[in-house]
C-alpha cells in the first residue's frame, strides 16, 4: 500500500484532509494511506510544511519524494537529510492570484488611483491625465512561473514590460535580460518594478543602495516576493530622498510586520499582510496528487527544486 505522510501543523491537516482524500480519489489512488503518522520505514511520500516538526528525514528508508505545500523551499533545501526529490508547490490558484495582486497594484501606481482616494480636498486637477500604459516602463525581477505569469498579463496589457532572470529566458512580449548587466539595463528602465525571485543567499539585498540608484527617479517598488530581496535601509533612504516614489510591500524580513518599524506609518510605503497570493487547498491538493501518480506510475516528477541553485 502506497502510504502518505502529512507532516504540517494540525490546523493545515484539517483543511488539507478532505481535499487530499477527494484528489488521490479522482487520480484512482484512493487506496492510498493517507496518514499525520505512520512507521517511518513504510512512508512512500511526504506532504511538507517546512514549519513542522519533521526534520531528519533519514529515518524515511523508503521515501520517494518530499512533495512540499508552499511555493518557497528556503526554509528546506538546505536540509542534508533529505536526499530525495523535492518538490515546489505551483499552484494554479497561487499563481492567479499572484497575477491579480500585481496587475491591480501596477494599475494603481501607474493611474496615481492614491492621488483621487486620498487627496479629494477640492481641487480639480483635470489637467493631469496619466500615461498610456504603452508609455510606462515595468520591469518583473525574476521569470519563473509566477513572474512569467505577471509578465504576460502586463504585456497583454500593453505596458512596456520588462524582465529579468539568472539565465537567459523567452517571454512572447517582454524584453527579456539575464545577468548582471541585465539586471542594471532593466532597472535603468524601471518606472515600476515587481519583485518576483526566490529567496537565495544570491538573491538577498537585489535592490540595494547601488540597484535603487539605477532607478528611473521616483520609480515605485512592489515586492510580493520575499523580504529578503530588499535592503530595508537602502530603501528607506531611497525614499526619504525621492529616488523612489512609493513602495508596496506584501512580503519582510521578519513576519507579521514588528509594530514599531517605520514601514508602517511611512507615507511613501503601502504594507499588505503577505496575502499577494495564497494556496488555495483544493488546487494545491491536485497539483500534490499529480505527483505521487507520476511517482507510482514511474513518470518524472514535476516542479522539482534544483539544489544547486535554491529553489
Amino acid at each position: 500500500m502506497t502510504t502518505i505522510l502529512f507532516a504540517a501543523k494540525s490546523e493545515r491537516w484539517t483543511a488539507y484532509e478532505g481535499p487530499l482524500r477527494a484528489a488521490l480519489a479522482d487520480a484512482g489512488l484512493g487506496h492510498a494511506r493517507l496518514t499525520t503518522e505512520a512507521d517511518p520505514a513504510e512512508v512512500d511520500y511526504i506532504v511538507y510544511a517546512p514549519n513542522s516538526s519533521l526534520s531528519d528525514f533519514t529515518p524515511y528508508t523508503r521515501l520517494k519524494a518530499v512533495l512540499n505545500l508552499w511555493a518557497g523551499v528556503e526554509d528546506v533545501v538546505g536540509n542534508q537529510t533529505l536526499t530525495v526529490p523535492l518538490a515546489r508547490m505551483v499552484d494554479d490558484g497561487l499563481t492567479e492570484g499572484m497575477v491579480e495582486w500585481v496587475t491591480g497594484h501596477v494599475l494603481r501606481h501607474h493611474l496615481g488611483m492614491d492621488t483621487h482616494i486620498q487627496g479629494q480636498d477640492g481641487t480639480w486637477r483635470g489637467d493631469s491625465p496619466p500615461p498610456l500604459a504603452r508609455d510606462r516602463s515595468v520591469v518583473v525581477l525574476g521569470l519563473g512561473v509566477l513572474g512569467t505569469a505577471c509578465a504576460e498579463m502586463l504585456a497583454r496589457l500593453n505596458f512596456r514590460t520588462l524582465g529579468w532572470s539568472r539565465s537567459a529566458k523567452t517571454v512572447p512580449g517582454v524584453a527579456c535580460h539575464h545577468g548582471a548587466q541585465g539586471l542594471c539595463d532593466a532597472l535603468s528602465e524601471a518606472q515600476i518594478v515587481v519583485l518576483l525571485l526566490p529567496n537565495t543567499p544570491a538573491t538577498e539585498n537585489t535592490l540595494n543602495t547601488e540597484t535603487l540608484g539605477l532607478l528611473p527617479r521616483g520609480a515605485v517598488i512592489l515586492n510580493p516576493g520575499r523580504g529578503a530581496l530588499i535592503d530595508d535601509d537602502a530603501l528607506l533612504a531611497a525614499l526619504a530622498s525621492g529616488q523612489v516614489g512609493h513602495a508596496t510591500l506584501d512580503t519582510f524580513r521578519v513576519e507579521p510586520l514588528p509594530k514599531g518599524h517605520p514601514y508602517w506609518t511611512h507615507q511613501k510605503v503601502t504594507v499588505t499582510p503577505h496575502i499577494a497570493s495564497a494556496t488555495r487547498t483544493e488546487s494545491a491538493s491536485r497539483t500534490i496528487v499529480e505527483n505521487i501518480r507520476r511517482g507510482e506510475a514511474g513518470e518524472p516528477f514535476r516542479h522539482l527544486v534544483d539544489r544547486t541553485l535554491g529553489y
